[in-house]
């Protein structure tokens, strides 16, 4: 008698083996690397000067998309770091700007703090007066967690498949670059300037766990007391070499517009502020990563874990002398170290064959007022300062019998009108959003304004421009009315600190940003069709075979799954 297998019983056979070869192929390790105001050509503007195993290694033997952005209109940190975590836009996960007025409390908010959750390190909290992050000022605790994230992370969807097996860390200099990739359910790690050491809050652990203890205990700012941020090269190979000293550049505390730049010997009150605008912020990130990768075991077992590294020097270097600088230029080349130095680890710990690794940036950035008018490229400073923005507020007010205060706020890049014209119901809200939007049309350097009702309503210009606006948009958190400046126009006095150049426009130069795959078998392949940043957690989530983070709107690349 003739024996045979059904073709029902022989697709089962064919799915249960493609899925044991699936799981078999599955990585140990999920290395995801953000680069903070990575710009996307400056990777390879320099690449002629890079060295082996860092960024020559992702482009070379990874995964590389030519035309990646960010589709949000406010590009900053948590925005952008967020959006890579989730694979959402704004608008859903929620983190709308580093700083939002909430309107329950009536005060501006930072969107990472908690009071609920406390350091767990005494005194470790932002030093105002060194902070050359303005945003964290706007903290009214030193309390920290996640809660503001709408949505699940890929970290989180990575944990939940796994039954809470799977281990998920982040480590970066600032605390919203941490916390935001380590989702609801990992644990993030950041670096205090108060204390000058790795720090997180009791959302994460009761206490730190004897490895991190350990590293603090070695003191990792004070090993570069007495040392300086000298040139990788000779000055003469650098692009940017006979241009050291330009007069937008920022000299903060004394740490000077040329180099060498010295960080003296330790006791300054700005200490810890300069390692965080050199190569050394990143390097001390490397080596607690490194350290954290150890002695959790990350990528130790076939359970796949999920290690975070997020860079912040090159964001502080773009804000204080440019991303078109020496200084700027040095640290990508002294990054591309660092990356090798991580990837040549990562290979001795887990195995590249045995990890996937995805880098990317939360932002672009835009050069200097001053490089590109050497250049005869229009560009300047708007200067809210000199607006005449009491002869428009006693119009509208005028128009609208408003007696008292008209605008509560202005956190970047909305405009609140004040608690007591919201509440008022003999007040037409949204005439008064329209007038206003009126008026800012009218001053220099303003390129769009719209107004929250006209979000709301949709009844929007379908363009790419607007779409990026509506993007942004969450009812609860976003402001009355969007501002968006000129290209190569932008505010640049943070709360009494001037600034060479400012991110956060939806303009291509802070939208633009790398994205790139490697390791864990993928084949190297450049990719020139336009993708977005929402796309990376969702081709996490479908390689690793976990649902979609739960605001994600992504969509997975295919040249990652197609291995």
């Amino acid at each position: 008698m003739k024996s045979f297998i059904s073709t029902s019983s022989l697709l089962l056979i064919i799915f249960l083996f493609s899925s044991v070869a699936l799981a078999a192929e599955k990585p140990r390790l999920i290395l995801q690397i953000t680069v903070d105001q990575l710009r996307g050509d400056l990777p390879t503007r320099y690449y002629d000067r890079l060295g082996e195993g860092g960024f020559r290694y992702l482009w070379e033997s990874g995964i590389v998309y030519h035309d990646a952005h960010h589709a949000h209109a406010n590009t900053e940190t948590i925005v952008g770091h967020t959006t890579l975590a989730t694979g959402a836009h704004p608008a859903i996960h929620g983190m709308v700007g580093n700083l939002w007025f909430d309107r329950e409390t009536g005060f501006t908010t930072y969107n990472v703090e908690d009071a609920r959750y406390p350091l767990l390190t005494a005194g470790a909290s932002v030093d105002a007066n060194t902070e050359i992050d303005p945003t964290q000022r706007a903290a009214r605790s030193d309390g920290r967690s996640p809660a503001a994230i709408l949505v699940t992370t890929f970290s989180d969807e990575l944990r939940s498949q796994s039954g809470g097996q799977a281990k998920a860390i982040a480590v970066s200099v600032k605390d919203r670059g941490a916390i935001s990739l380590a989702g609801h359910s990992g644990t993030a790690y950041w670096f205090s300037k108060a204390k000058g050491e790795f720090v997180t809050s009791s959302y994460y652990l009761d206490q730190y766990p004897q490895w991190a203890t350990a590293f603090n205990e070695t003191n990792p700012a004070q090993r570069f007391a007495g040392k300086q941020w000298q040139l990788l090269r000779d000055q003469e190979t650098y692009l940017f070499g006979d241009s050291d000293d330009r007069p937008w550049e920022t000299d903060v505390g004394g740490f000077g517009r040329v180099f060498p730049h010295s960080y003296g010997d330790g006791t300054s009150p700005y200490f810890t502020t300069w390692l965080t605008l050199s190569p050394a912020g990143d390097r001390m990130v490397l080596d607690f990563a490194k350290q954290a990768l150890v002695a959790e075991e990350l990528g130790a077992d076939s359970i796949t874990d999920f290690l975070s590294v997020s860079f912040s020097s090159t964001d502080y270097v773009g804000h204080i002398f440019g991303p078109s600088s020496l200084e700027s230029e040095d640290n990508i080349l002294q990054l591309d170290r660092t990356l090798a130095d991580l990837f040549t680890f990562v290979d001795q710990q887990v195995g590249l064959q045995n990890t996937l690794i995805v880098l990317s940036a939360d932002h672009g950035g835009p050069d200097t007022p001053g490089y590109l008018a050497s250049l005869g490229i229009p560009a300047g400073y708007v200067e809210p300062d000199n607006w005449d923005k009491a002869a428009a507020i006693a119009r509208i007010k005028d128009t609208f019998n408003i007696e008292g205060k008209l605008i509560e706020t202005y956190d970047h890049p909305y405009v609140y009108l004040s608690t007591d014209v919201k509440k008022d119901p003999r007040i037409d809200s949204r005439g008064i959003e329209a007038a206003i939007v009126e008026e800012l049309s009218k001053f220099d350097g303003v390129a769009l304004a719209v107004s929250s009702s006209a979000l709301r309503n949709g009844n929007l210009p379908d363009t790419p421009l607007y779409r990026s606006v509506v993007r942004n948009f969450n009812p609860k958190r976003s402001g009355d009315v969007f501002i968006v400046f000129e290209p190569n126009w932008f505010i640049n006095d943070f709360d009494g600190l001037t600034v060479a150049s400012t991110h956060g426009s939806p303009w291509n130069y802070d939208t633009y940003v790398p994205i790139v795959f490697a390791g864990a078998g993928l084949e190297a392949k450049t990719v020139n069709r336009r993708v977005y940043t929402v796309d990376v957690a969702a081709t996490l989530a479908a390689f690793m075979g976990t649902k979609p983070p739960s605001g994600s709107t992504g969509k997975p690349l295919v040249e990652v799954l197609n291995r």
